[in-house]
């Protein structure tokens, strides 16, 4: 081969090839906000799926994608700043989990396409039109399922046969509370169960409320599922023991804290399915045409240690249909 033809087979291939490695430095980057509820440490468990799910779709942090987090440590006063930090960042889209969340999103009226993870019920609190057609700049999966509440109430009648009064966590800034303190007062009418509600916002109103329920004297106690009470999980757990309560919690995380059961959705993998709705949405698809995702499984984990250590069995009925025992 002559020197003249090598000289052109090189440039040709460095004409070929010029595009591709041009194409590669311009390879899009997007930009996924994260707002978290609590702390990274205590969802650590729910964003690793969120990231496994992205990298199966081919998103890979530092190449083609960057994750802003964003937590709010449990006080929810903080979204509104922790939102214009991101918006100001320019992410692609924002992601969220919880109600409060997604209607603070909302409410800063951000352009930004919204992803939400295990909110309420979006329809009746307003975050979309309805569940097969949002209509506007949000989608997601919910975490809502009909007498969820009662369903729990039903759990603690199987482990405490002679319950009569139940006390109730809720959080009067969450939105979709309203209508689980309807559907759980519903399921104690038919259930004939006195039941008691008492309120929390934020870290520094257990103290008050758990006063309030020690004061009550119930039978047992359930929580509703809200981010403030997954972030203090620890002290929830540790009021029910020192105070000998039965509890149905919405989250395993307070189970494998020491907490007795919990029913719910499966949270982890509602949040690795989130990605799927990230890729959808930075492909092109409008959060509008994107029907919400309604949970098809719930999960009951039990935990025999702690049943023990409140003098109860669990009936062997209830361990077979359990999804996890926790020894």
């Amino acid at each position: 081969m002559t020197m003249r033809r090598r000289v052109l087979i090189a440039l040709a291939a460095g004409t070929l090839a010029a595009p591709f490695a041009l194409r590669a430095q311009q390879q899009k980057v997007y930009r996924i906000g994260f707002l978290g509820n609590s702390t990274a440490a205590l969802e650590a468990n729910l964003v690793g799926p969120f990231r496994e799910g992205l990298r199966d779709l081919g998103y890979v942090e530092g190449r083609n994608i960057v994750i802003e987090y964003r937590w709010a440590e449990g006080k929810y006063e903080r979204f509104p700043e922790l939102i214009a930090e991101l918006v100001a960042r320019k992410v692609d889209v924002i992601v969220t989990a919880g109600t409060p969340a997604a209607l603070a999103v909302q409410r800063a009226r951000t352009t930004i396409p919204l992803v939400m993870v295990a909110v309420g019920d979006p329809v009746s609190t307003g975050l979309v039109a309805s569940i097969a057609r949002p209509g506007g700049n949000s989608t997601g999966l919910t975490s809502i399922a009909p007498d969820l509440e009662g369903k729990r109430l039903e759990l603690l009648r199987e482990v405490v046969p002679k319950l009569s009064r139940v006390s109730f966590l809720l959080n009067p800034d969450n939105a979709f509370h309203a209508g689980s303190e309807k559907q759980a007062r519903a399921a104690a009418t038919v259930l004939h169960l006195d039941v008691q509600f008492v309120g929390v916002r934020m870290d520094s109103d257990f103290d008050h409320a758990f006063d309030a329920i020690a004061r009550d004297r119930p039978d047992a106690f359930i929580v509703f599922a809200d981010r403030v009470f997954l972030h203090n999980r620890g002290r929830i757990v540790d009021f029910a023991a020192r105070n000998r309560l039965p509890a149905v919690y919405p989250y395993r995380e307070l189970v494998e804290a020491g907490g007795l059961m919990s029913f719910g959705p499966n949270y982890a993998e509602m949040h690795r399915r989130a990605a799927n709705y990230v890729d959808k949405i930075l492909k092109g698809a409008k959060p509008a045409d994107l029907p919400v995702e309604q949970p098809t499984k719930f999960e009951l984990i039990i935990n025999p240690k702690s049943a023990r250590a409140l003098g109860l069995v669990i009936p062997q009925s209830l361990l077979v249909r359990a999804d996890e025992v926790i020894q």
